[in-house]
């Protein structure tokens, strides 16, 4: 089979770049020619003599132009090339041209509900900021741009594949018809993220002899609901708080220093150690209140951490009762803070959790994903 991937990156550093990476390999494993339209393909990729790289320069100032430039050159060169191959698998928008499958991490008419800075009571800022109003107001127009030519996209391809049952709900409001979805969730590196000790604390400044959650994500907008993790920090006055995420432009440490816990939340910046980070903590605390998939759940569950998040999060079907904690509500301070109570106190606890959340990820790694994502070509082409 001659099969093309459209995407912007083939790289393992980001999700999107992670899963195309990963299919490509398994479609080369199993004697496949893969041509790729991308801006950035991996070395080991690029070198493979069943590879054909075709770069797709956007050399643009914002993501949304980007985006267009991508579109349009990728759209020429499918339109003089598409009778040479069997398959086309693009993801989104990323293309104006048809496609056999278009695999989607993220549907924009789903975020709009999210997109303004007080999308939720609980999410009101209490300070202004310029440099977040600019962000959000131009996140609000690439979303409501995007919105239009999603469901453009999801018309013009055979099989839409989403990342979670979360994912396929949101296709499905916008009138993709359920027959043409499919669901194959992200997978996870287990070997990258493994369970570790003699991780040293020292390395990042953060303290010993203290229980220890992590939070990962964009802090500069409300949806990742750090505002909520922080306000029910306060009412677990021993648990210390490690936030990975670039801090310029965020509101969150201003509001940490207001609630009187600046002392116990340790803002890290934005890191490329990650893996070796979760290996220093205790548990992992995600309560995202809009998450399509949430990879850095699964990462978290692979190092053998406990989760708590919230049931409108993708990724949240995978966290059984012995993995991690669920919670209804994103919102719920004192929900929260009791999860964060109970986990900080039973060392023991955390220790089981942990383990059944490791076997949870050994089930769900970037090998098997790979795996049905070929199956699914070789079932329509």
């Amino acid at each position: 089979m001659k099969l093309c991937i459209v995407t912007h990156s083939l790289i393992k550093g980001d999700g999107q770049g992670r899963v195309n990476y990963e299919v490509a390999w398994e479609a080369i494993r199993r004697g496949h020619h893969v041509t790729v339209l991308a801006s950035k393909i991996a070395p080991e990729l690029e070198k493979h003599s069943s590879i054909n790289w075709v770069p797709i320069s956007a050399k643009v100032p914002t993501e949304l132009m980007r985006n267009m430039v991508f579109a349009y050159k990728s759209t020429n060169w499918l339109k003089k090339h598409r009778d040479r191959l069997d398959l086309v698998k693009v993801n989104g928008a990323i293309t104006w041209a048809n496609s056999d499958v278009n695999a989607v991490h993220f549907v924009h008419n789903s975020w709009l509900k999210f997109s303004k800075l007080e999308a939720t009571p609980a999410a009101k800022k209490t300070i202004f900021n310029p440099y977040l109003f600019l962000y959000n107001s131009y996140q609000l127009l690439y979303t409501k741009l995007n919105t239009r030519w999603e469901k453009q996209a999801f018309d013009n391809t055979k099989i839409v594949v989403a990342v979670s049952d979360k994912v396929a709900e949101d296709l499905q409001e916008i009138g993709v018809p359920q027959k043409a979805i499919r669901v194959i969730s992200n997978g996870v590196d287990i070997e990258e993220f493994s369970p570790g000790n003699g991780v040293s604390r020292q390395t990042w400044n953060l303290p010993d002899g203290v229980p220890l959650a992590m939070f990962v994500g964009d802090i500069r907008l409300p949806r990742k609901n750090l505002d909520t993790v922080l306000k029910a920090l306060v009412e677990v006055p021993d648990l210390h708080l490690a936030v990975v995420g670039v801090t310029d432009g965020s509101p969150y440490p201003q509001l940490a220093k207001s609630l009187g816990i600046n002392d116990r939340v340790h803002f890290l910046g934005f890191r490329r150690d990650v893996p070796s980070l979760m290996k220093a903590v205790d548990f992992f605390v995600f309560p995202s209140r809009y998450e399509p998939f949430g990879l850095v759940i699964t990462e978290a569950m692979a190092t053998g951490l406990p989760v708590i998040t919230a049931g409108c999060t993708g990724a949240a079907p995978l966290i059984t009762p012995e993995a991690g904690i669920v919670l209804p509500n994103p919102d719920d301070i004192k929900a929260i803070a009791s999860a964060m109570q109970k986990l900080s106190v039973n060392p023991d606890l955390r220790s089981n959790m942990g383990r059944t959340a490791r076997e949870i990820a050994l089930q769900n790694t970037w090998k098997n994903m790979a795996q049905q994502y070929v199956d699914l070509f070789e079932e329509i082409n």
